[in-house]
C-alpha cells in the first residue's frame, strides 16, 4: 500500500494516521488507511457504509 491516505490523497505520514482492517474469515487484510479520523468519518459517510449497519437487542425476553 502507498502512503496516499484512500480518502484525499495525502500522504498519511505527515499527520495522525488511522488504517483500517478487515476479517476476511481466513485473517485480515487492509481495507484502507487515512490521515486522521475525520477522512475516515469522511470515507464513512461518503461511501454510505452505516447503512445496514445496526445492532438489534431483543428486549422483550
Amino acid at each position: 500500500m502507498s502512503d496516499a491516505c484512500t480518502y484525499c490523497g495525502s500522504d498519511v505520514s505527515d499527520h495522525d494516521p488511522v488504517f483500517v482492517e478487515e476479517g476476511t474469515g481466513d485473517g485480515r487484510q487492509e481495507a484502507g488507511q487515512f490521515c486522521n479520523y475525520a477522512c475516515l468519518s469522511a470515507q464513512i459517510d461518503d461511501t454510505d457504509l452505516t447503512t445496514g449497519a445496526c445492532c438489534r437487542i431483543d428486549l422483550g425476553g
